[in-house]
């Protein structure tokens, strides 16, 4: 059970760090307008985990309590989600473009409200959760739905600390981003790594 969970809040990890919408607008909102509105953006995408979370923990489990082989079915459909994620990080450009000029000022509370909009309107947000929470059930013997809050607490609560230390180090983020050209490469790499990663860990999990 401990390494399952280790293991999710590794995978948890890099693909926070991994450059995509949601951090690399934490970074933009930070270096152009302060650290307080990156951490409101923070605070609003991670609260927006909270109703796919939802969604997740009792559907998904409506569906697994309906029928065990639709557990199977789910696991193969997420790893294929993930595998076509990373294929799509591989014929995507390694270069992270940081355009400060088009970030509008907005007032931390926008920004908050924001964040949870985006983060609940992206339909990707819970076809991602879909295919990486079932493979990272941990017990026979606790509720479905408890062990899916359980996955969504510590993926919100890796995404808090990774998300919160790009928007309060951001200038040394940007400066390297900047400096470093093969940095991009190496996160896009990694991004792939773990995405394929995942995917062997749920088919044979």
């Amino acid at each position: 059970m401990v390494e399952i969970l280790f293991s999710f809040c590794f995978a948890t990890t890099v693909l926070a760090l991994s450059p995509g919408p949601d951090n690399i607008y934490v970074l933009l909102q930070s270096i152009t307008h302060g650290t307080k509105y990156g951490l409101a953006t923070v605070y609003g995408l991670i609260s927006g985990c909270i109703f796919h979370t939802t969604l997740i923990a009792f559907g998904v489990s409506a569906l697994i309590k309906a029928n065990d082989s639709i557990y199977i079915g789910l696991k193969i459909i997420g790893a294929c989600y993930l595998l076509y994620l990373a294929y799509n990080v591989y014929t995507s450009s390694a270069q992270i473009e940081l355009n400060e000029d088009a970030v509008p000022k907005k007032t931390t509370r926008q920004l908050f409200k924001q964040g949870v909009l985006m983060n609940i309107l992206n339909p990707k947000v819970s076809l991602f959760f879909l295919a990486f929470f079932p493979g990272f059930l941990f017990s026979e013997s606790l509720s479905k739905v408890l062990q899916f809050y359980v996955l969504g607490g510590l993926f919100m609560l890796v995404s808090l600390i990774i998300f919160s230390t790009i928007a309060v180090l951001s200038g040394s983020i940007s400066s390297a981003l900047r400096e470093k050209k093969n940095l991009g490469v190496m996160l896009k790499w990694l991004q792939i790594v773990v995405f394929v990663g995942i995917a062997v860990f749920i088919l044979v999990g």
